[in-house]
This record gives C-alpha cells, sequence and structure tokens, in this order.
C-alpha cells in the first residue's frame, strides 16, 4: 500500500476557479518528485456537528469552503525525500500566491491500513 498525505484547507468560495488553477500548476511538481495520485475535493455537504467538523477544524468562515486533498504517494521515504527536495525547487516562487490562509491548513501523512476497490 502507498502513503497518503491528507489535507483540509478553508479556501474563499470566491477564489474556487484560483485554487483549482494553482492545484493543477502544482501537480505535476508533486508528479516529478514521485505522487501517484493528487486529489483536490471542494465541500457540498460539510454539516455542523456536536463537537467538532471539518468547518471548525480550519475555523472556516462562512464565505469559505474547505477542500478535503490528499496526494499518494509509493511510500513514505519517497513522500520526505520529496518534501526536503521541494523545499528548494524554485518553481515555488513562480507560483502564484495561495488563494487561502495557509495558518489554517491542516495537514497529516497516513499509512493506509485497509483498502477495498470495486
Amino acid at each position: 500500500m502507498s502513503y497518503v498525505q491528507g489535507f483540509l484547507i478553508p479556501v474563499p468560495i470566491k477564489s474556487k476557479d484560483a485554487y483549482r488553477d494553482l492545484a493543477a500548476q502544482s501537480a505535476p511538481i508533486f508528479q516529478e518528485y514521485g505522487a501517484t495520485r493528487i486529489v483536490e475535493t471542494w465541500s457540498e455537504t460539510t454539516p455542523d456537528g456536536k463537537v467538532t467538523d471539518f468547518k471548525r477544524a480550519v475555523k472556516a468562515t462562512p464565505d469559505e469552503a474547505v477542500v478535503f486533498s490528499w496526494i499518494e504517494w509509493p511510500d513514505k521515504d519517497t513522500c520526505d525525500a520529496a518534501a526536503k527536495r521541494m523545499e528548494s525547487d524554485p518553481r515555488w516562487k513562480d507560483m502564484a500566491q495561495m488563494p487561502f490562509d495557509g495558518k489554517r491548513m491542516i495537514w497529516a501523512g497516513f499509512d493506509p491500513i485497509f483498502e477495498a476497490e470495486t
């Protein structure tokens, strides 16, 4: 099984196209460094929870949507090596400014323990 980086990002609703464009520009760089799959999703149904929920997790405001995304890597070592090498990749400086508040983005790495496909 692969290694997965997961992300929750609050993005202004008016910036949906800008976010998608930035994701599309970033994807080939991640792939060059070994990512095997990149998925970006835009919240459609984000119910309020009783204790916590996706919106509260990133302190999303009413004018923001929550992006749930993930990057799949062959393994953790590939992911870690890519992260290190990407720190000095000059292409990031040429990208448009992030259309979201990066301080409220949350991310983590995950080791899959079960998969089922149809």
